[in-house]
């Protein structure tokens, strides 16, 4: 795929549907940064960015905050709180881990090493299993998904990794920027994902 979105400028157009879709990434963005405020629907707020910038691309059109609410709510309650308090629960046995491992025991550093590695590959399959189109119907699936997807894509897990430290480093440079940043996120994994996707006319 050579470009998510079309060249053509509609007449009287000022921007052009670049700018367009730049808009809505930071508009989602932003949508998703409230979603998470109560921190475990996170992982169901980033999905839903995905979800519907996805579709954005795929029909080319613009994302309205009914669309994003509609896929929100679409993952049900119970399974928006159970990825939550999974992701956030595995967030903070790594960090007590790590801790523990820098407390000076023997082996310490080799431990924190295979932590800081199992962290980054936890990580990378959460968010491409968000960027699952299937996600809303449940999880575990769309882990396993993302699993063999990132087996048979490891440049894709790169790239991930590298979206994750630009935000990251953006976040560190410039902290207001941290409510808009879930929008550039999801557009990156759902963008790595579109590599590796048959055409919507093939698929």
């Amino acid at each position: 795929m050579s470009s998510f979105v079309p060249q053509r400028r509609e007449p009287g157009e000022l921007f052009g549907p670049r700018f367009t879709l730049f808009a809505d990434m930071l508009a989602v963005g932003l949508a998703t940064s409230v979603a998470s405020l109560p921190l475990i629907t996170a992982p169901t707020a980033l999905a839903a960015a995905g979800a519907v910038l996805r579709r954005s691309i795929r029909e080319d059109r613009p994302v309205t905050m009914g669309e994003y609410a509609a896929e929100f709510r679409a993952h049900g309650l119970r399974r928006s709180l159970l990825a939550g308090v999974t992701v956030f629960a595995a967030v903070t046995l790594v960090v007590l881990d790590l801790a523990l491992a820098r407390a000076g025991l023997p082996g310490a550093r080799p431990v924190s090493w295979a932590l800081t590695v199992l962290a980054a590959t936890g990580l990378v399959l959460a968010l491409r299993a968000a960027a699952d189109p299937e996600v809303a119907r449940g999880w575990r699936p769309a882990l396993n998904r993302a699993a063999s997807r990132s087996v048979a894509d490891p440049a894709g897990c790169a790239l991930i990794v590298a979206a994750v430290g630009l935000c990251v480093a953006f976040l560190w440079m410039l902290p207001l920027l941290a409510l808009l940043l879930p929008g550039p996120l999801a557009f990156a994994i759902t963008a790595v994902e579109f590599r590796i996707e048959p055409p919507a006319d093939e698929g």
